[in-house]
């Protein structure tokens, strides 16, 4: 397929036919225009002849071998092989023109006629070849660029040929050059012709039946049995006729209306066929290659419309006074006549843009055996229609119309036809209309349409996510083909629908009635296209709701393809149901975006409910995993908080921390560029900046102030000990942080920032840092936070979205912190990943009390709902375990994130109504006890949702959510992320995880090697975590690869022993760690905070659940306290630690 039609020129299969062709239009229009003038100015007034009658008595000759002999054309196009016929006729075209030579010379009407009518009958039997030829040669999705190249090069080979014809007639030697002209033309043509490739005859066997009426009968009899073709083949007809009209009175128009010399005659002619030619090229991109009717309806109303006005505009008067013919020159000296041009130009224009897909209708939807017959049909009718364009010209002339009149009259006559047109094509009406009101109003941009036209000749179904009543007609006006849209018997109802239905093809479907279910699936099974909205609701959330499993029974029980298509803004739009949810407005820009097709796949021997129920579930995967793809996450992630300020509102409310000073995006990107503005004078584009703050407005601006322009924040957990801290800094080579002295002096980390300090690292305290901010660079920030968009473009060097966006460090629980890299691309896409699975609006208020240097903290807790524009409360830190619920209540929260060990720490001291207002509460970064999850479902009457991910991956990996939750697992992968498992020797179900995605860290920094970026390996990420996946897709985690022990031979889970004294023990914190074991291999030890803990107790526990000892811990430590992290994962560095001093 060629996107560009003017690449077709370059292709053998198209040029040497778009040439042949062309000299043949060029040869015919320099003959006939040389003709027409000659007559008028010349001929006619010797032989005492009306003018008028005998210019139209022309056009009728050559037009009535098309009536004669387009039957038998069609019949040789279809029997013989094409290429060979037009040879042959481009050579009979030579022995014409030296028949037109001759009769120059003669300056003999009747001889001159006779030629005429000659060439007329060379053109009948052209024709039928070189429109039926044209599908042989170019693919469907290549016809419409293929005829409008066809139709453009026709009138271009008119204008250069009247322009000729008309200027050299009546100069001195003019008809030797027209006739040596015509006939090293015609050689030419014949040329080319042996250039065009060759193919097979259609229907060789085809008996040809030379009795033209009869044949003429029968063809045109067949036509009328496809509507469709026949309406087009009307509808052709018609615009010859139009075509035909102001073709032949041009001549008259000029000279007696507006009293112009031949050189008028050549203008308008100019006129009409350069409008015919953009008409016909803009088809292409009006319809994008397909082959459809859409605005054909607009087309010949607009061709009545200009022709009105041609008709007022023509009252001025043009005529000298003195009895001279004006030219050209005198003529464009007057304004009103470029409004007689303008009606020319856009009669034309708007007669190439309603004739092109009429002519692709007719190659596409003929059998190919019968296509040279159709088109020949279609001759026989062009020719009728001329011919009583000719007969009803010459009868109002007679009548004494003038030819303005006449032009009137035809616009009257074409209305009544338009009307007629509108009547039989609605939906093509419809279609265009919309075309243009959706352009206009909402800027409607579609993404992937050759997804479509892969699979256009299959069984399709499109699933669309249901955002607003316009959907059902945004798909219905941007997809070529006639759609079939499955709709709900009570929806249909509403007052927004009902128009659309009644104008469009729908499948109605009763909930109650199960034979309708079946018999859409026998519609699908007949390749009729299905538009279908799963969620069987426009959403109330803005995401993708509940996907009704009879969706995808259907698709599965009809083995078609299933289209998702994405619909995005209409959300925005008055017509949706999210008023008072997000920001409507009138006029948001649309997007369509069409995905590559899909299918339900089931093992056959799955059946039942258990069948249905699976391919519900596809199709849900098939939905968000489209709702991901289609998604912006390449672009910058301050790109992307300019987007949420228009989508939300620049004074929309965005956060606010304990100071209770809450932040507008406004406010936000002004601070940003003020404080951004003062940093870039201090650090390097692409520098790795150290950030060392706690949960704070100011930590967000900080961010994004480096983000604006260029810089990396590299954020410093403060909870792992100045070693640690240092660690980090050499690891990135960071030479400036950012921290904040009431802060510093809060957390104790004096020691800490002095040891950095004397590293050669620069600390810079934003309480003095934003004193030596100058007037200069807060007046620029502040007029960016004006322009964002522009001031952003000019600062920021790198919006790249591969390039690194933010490092992390992981937790250090099993060793030295790595720096973890993440692109823009990296943290969108994962906030996208998670948005597909879950709603989060601007009517959600997050309260984040994970740090931000964490990767949960980050992208979970401050950039997901800051770019979806949910409101987010910082807390400093999540140890307060007395005052989080009471702040969560004072908020107003909805969404919280948390870890096991916090969200504990949060119910054991929460009133019972603190958490009153929570909608989703997330848990990950330590396995979810069962007995915190019975706890909050119990005293709040809230479910924790628990979810899986790592810092490599941004972080999240899987999630449950209220669609899919299966307690005991993480939930399913978010979709776009891939998976592999590795087997482990010694563990039977499950194996070791590895992950690719965009959501997947650009690579690690390593102290080791630090500033050199290690990236994972063919882009898959190790885990390390030992995981189990069941068939609906849920993951359990059995474990550390690291935290399994070798005893006796057998592996042994730490993470399962855990959780299983845990269960014992559900008021104490628990650790176990191995250590080397002569006889055993490795022995276990548990490190608890329960004073009473007895191994014992724990032996006669196991006993009582069935379970083998063979894992028990050896040893037990008790403790005051088990070793965390800031996270609140337990850090088994630590932990190990304690044990060997102990064990020593």
């Amino acid at each position: 397929m060629i996107h560009n039609q003017f690449d077709l020129l370059k292709t053998r299969r198209f040029l040497p036919l778009f040439i042949t062709q062309f000299l043949g239009a060029f040869n015919d229009n320099v003959y006939k225009n040389a003709l027409v003038i000659l007559i008028t100015y010349v001929t006619a007034e010797k032989a005492g002849l009306n003018a008028q009658i005998m210019i139209t008595l022309a056009a009728g000759i050559f037009i009535l071998p098309f009536f004669l002999f387009s039957a038998t054309a069609g019949q040789l196009a279809d029997k013989y092989e094409k290429v060979f016929l037009i040879r042959i006729i481009k050579l009979v075209e030579i022995l014409l023109m030296i028949g037109a030579t001759i009769g120059f010379m003669m300056e003999s009407v009747a001889f001159l006629m006779t030629v005429l009518f000659l060439m007329g009958t060379q053109s009948t039997f052209f024709g039928p070849i070189k429109y039926g030829i044209l599908p042989e040669k170019i693919e469907q999705d290549e016809l419409i660029g293929g005829n409008g190249l066809i139709e453009a090069g026709t009138f271009v080979s008119i204008l250069i040929g009247t322009i000729l014809g008309g200027l050299l007639v009546l100069t001195e030697n003019g008809l030797l050059l027209i006739s040596t002209m015509v006939i090293l033309v015609a050689f030419l043509g014949w040329v080319s012709s042996f250039y065009i490739p060759e193919g097979k005859p259609a229907l060789p066997g085809l008996k040809v039946n030379y009795n033209f009426i009869r044949e003429t009968w029968a063809i045109v009899s067949h036509c009328r049995r496809n509507r469709e073709i026949f309406l087009s083949i009307l509808g052709i007809s018609w615009f010859w006729l139009v075509g035909a009209t102001f073709l032949s009175q041009f001549p008259t128009y000029a000279k007696d209306i507006i009293g112009g010399n031949e050189q008028l005659v050549t203008l308008f002619l100019a006129m009409f066929t350069v409008g015919v030619g953009i008409g016909s090229l803009l088809c292409n991109q009006m319809l994008k290659g397909e082959v459809e009717a859409t605005f054909v309806p607009l087309g010949i109303i607009g061709v009545s419309l200009f022709t009105v006005d041609l008709y007022f505009a023509s009252q001025q008067s043009f005529i000298n006074v003195g009895g001279e013919l004006i030219g050209a020159g005198e003529f464009l000296s007057h304004l009103s006549s470029w409004r007689i041009l303008g009606d020319m130009l856009m009669i034309s224009v708007c007669s190439g843009i309603y004739i092109v897909p009429l002519y692709a209708i007719i190659q596409a939807r003929s059998e190919p055996t019968y296509r040279s017959r159709t088109i020949a049909s279609n001759n026989v009718l062009n020719a009728l229609f001329m011919v009583m364009s000719a007969v009803g010209t010459v009868l109002m002339l007679t009548l004494g119309f003038d030819v303005t009149q006449v032009f009137l009259t035809l616009a009257f006559i074409n209305t009544a036809v338009a009307v007629y047109a509108c009547q039989l094509l609605p939906a093509p009406l419809l279609k265009s209309v919309l075309y243009w009101v959706f352009n206009f109003l909402y800027k409607v941009e579609i993404r992937g349409m050759e997804n479509y036209r892969a699979i256009q000749k299959e069984k399709v179904i499109i699933v669309a996510n249901h955002l607003s009543f316009l959907d059902a007609a945004l798909i219905a006006t941007y997809f070529p083909s006639k759609l079939t849209f499955a709709i709900n018997t009570q929806v249909a109802k509403h007052w927004l629908v009902k128009p659309f239905v009644n104008l469009m093809k729908t499948f109605p479907l009763d909930p109650t009635n199960p034979m309708a279910t079946k018999s859409l699936i026998g519609t699908i099974q007949d390749k009729t296209h299905v538009v279908i909205f799963p969620e069987g609701r426009i959403t109330v959330t803005g995401a993708l709701m509940k996907v009704y499993e009879g969706s995808g029974m259907v698709a599965d029980k009809s083995n078609a393809h299933i289209l998702p298509v994405r619909i995005e803004g209409a959300q925005y739009t008055p017509f949706s149901r999210l008023k008072g949810k997000v920001r409507t407005r009138w006029f948001p820009q649309i997007t369509l975006t069409i995905l590559e097709p899909q299918k339900i796949d089931i093992p056959d021997n799955i059946k039942g409910a258990a069948r249905r129920k699976i391919a519900g579930t596809q199709l849900y995967d098939m939905m968000t995993l489209m709702m991901f793809q289609a998604s912006n996450y390449r672009t910058t992630l301050f790109q992307s908080l300019l987007d949420a300020k228009a989508a939300h509102g620049a004074s929309h409310v965005i956060a606010e921390d304990v100071q209770r000073d809450p932040v507008t995006y406004d406010r936000l990107l002004t601070k940003c560029f003020i404080l951004g503005k003062s940093v870039s004078h201090i650090t390097q584009p692409g520098e790795f900046v150290g950030v060392l703050l706690p949960n704070m407005v100011s930590t967000v601006i900080v961010f994004f102030a480096l983000q604006a322009y260029g810089r990396v924040p590299t954020m410093l957990n403060f909870s792992i000990g100045k070693r640690n801290i240092i660690s980090e800094c050499e690891t990135a080579q960071i030479k400036t942080i950012f921290t904040s002295r009431r802060f510093v002096d809060n957390a104790n980390l004096e020691e800490t920032v002095q040891a950095i300090q004397e590293t050669g690292v620069r600390v810079i305290y934003l309480e003095e840092f934003a004193k030596k901010i100058t007037l200069a660079d807060k007046v620029t920030g502040f007029f960016g936070g004006f322009f964002p968009q522009a001031y952003y473009s000019r600062v920021c060097p790198n919006k790249n979205p591969d390039s690194p966006v933010v490092v992390l460090f992981t937790s250090g629980s099993e060793g030295t912190p790595k720096g973890v890299v993440l692109s823009h691309a990296n943290i969108l896409a994962n906030r996208y990943q998670a948005g597909a699975r879950i709603d989060f609006g601007p009517n959600d208020i997050v309260f984040n009390a994970l740090p931000i240097f964490h990767s949960f903290g980050l992208t979970g807790g401050t950039l997901l709902p800051i770019l979806c524009g949910a409101k987010v409360f910082f807390y400093p830190s999540p140890l307060h375990y007395r005052i989080i619920p009471e702040l969560s209540y004072v908020s107003n929260a909805t969404i919280m994130f948390g870890t096991d060990t916090f969200l504990s720490g949060y119910a054991q001291y929460g009133h019972p109504y603190d958490f009153y207002s929570l909608r989703y509460v997330f848990a990950g970064a330590e396995k979810l006890k069962e007995d915190t999850r019975r706890l909050w479902a119990e005293k709040f009457g809230v479910r924790i949702l628990e979810g899986y991910g790592t810092t490599e991956t941004a972080p999240i990996l899987s999630l449950n959510t209220p669609m899919q939750n299966k307690p005991g697992t993480v939930g399913r992968l978010l979709p776009g992320i891939q998976f592999k498992l590795k087997p482990v020797p010694g563990i039977k179900e499950g194996g070791r995880l590895s992950v690719a995605g965009p959501n997947v860290m650009l690579g690690y920094l390593l102290a080791s090697n630090p500033g050199k970026l290690v990236p994972p390996e063919d882009g898959w990420y190790d885990t390390g975590d030992i995981v189990e996946i069941d068939d609906e897709g849920f993951i359990v985690i059995k474990g550390r690869a690291k935290r399994f022990a070798k005893v006796a031979g057998e592996m042994i889970s730490l993470t399962a022993m855990e959780d299983f004294i845990s269960k014992l023990w559900p008021n104490h914190l628990n650790a176990i760690v191995a250590v080397p074991d002569d006889k055993k291999g490795e022995q276990l030890i548990l490190v608890t905070e329960n004073r009473e803990a007895q191994r014992q107790e724990i032996i006669e526990y196991v006993r009582n659940q069935g379970l083998s000892e063979l894992g028990l811990p050896k040893t037990i430590i008790h403790v005051d306290q088990v070793p965390l992290l800031g996270t609140g994962k337990i850090d088994y560095i630590q932990t190990q630690e304690l044990v060997d001093r102990n064990s020593g």
